[in-house]
């Protein structure tokens, strides 16, 4: 793992994101939940779908499924912009409340669908999702800037494969799977 991926991932409190009586169990690397049905991943889940996504303070980076906040602070700390979009308002506005005092200013809020994307801000050089579609919405494609990243659980609830999905500078998509993993379904309004 990149050494400052590294020192950000010891130095980065989870116990800021999650709520009582989950405190305690934080420090544990596993998935916990964060109300309505929603779950923060497991640390080092989250720590290496960033490495794959490398990042540059450059980079303008869509995030799917805003959820605790903890993969956007990863997200924030390594990218330029980060546009994060959650679909269910309290969890979107209480990860708001964690990273502003955390001292984010590079973060933009939106509640809303997340197989929408944010097309007003599109193209973005990275995209990372953080619950599983079935199949890659095809905004989501549409949006990821040529020579961009994507990182996606896809695949039925249970159990999904997370891929890597790169767009050439000609606009040609390939995939290559990173992992077996389980997210929350990512689901359509």
């Amino acid at each position: 793992m990149d050494e400052k991926l590294l020192q950000f991932f010891s130095s980065l409190d989870r116990s800021r994101f999650v709520d009582e009586p989950y405190k305690v169990l934080s420090p544990l690397d596993r998935p916990l939940p964060i109300g309505h049905g929603q779950t923060i991943s497991q640390p080092s889940l989250v720590a290496y779908m960033t490495e794959q996504l490398e990042l540059n303070k450059k980079h303008t980076v869509l995030e799917i499924g805003t959820g605790s906040g903890y993969q956007s602070a990863f997200l924030a700390e390594f990218s330029g912009e980060l546009y994060t979009v959650e679909r269910i308002s309290e969890l979107s506005k209480k990860a708001e409340e964690r990273l502003s005092s955390l001292g984010y200013k590079n973060i933009h809020y939106r509640v809303a669908d997340g197989n929408l994307g944010w097309p007003e801000h599109a193209p973005f050089d990275r995209i990372m999702v953080t619950a599983a579609p079935k199949i890659i919405p095809k905004p989501l494609i549409d949006q990821l800037a040529p020579e961009g990243i994507m990182i996606i659980p896809v695949g039925p609830e249970g159990w999904q494969e997370l891929l890597k999905v790169t767009k050439d500078r000609h606009g040609s998509v390939s995939e290559r799977k990173l992992l077996d993993v389980a997210f929350v379904e990512l689901v359509r309004e």
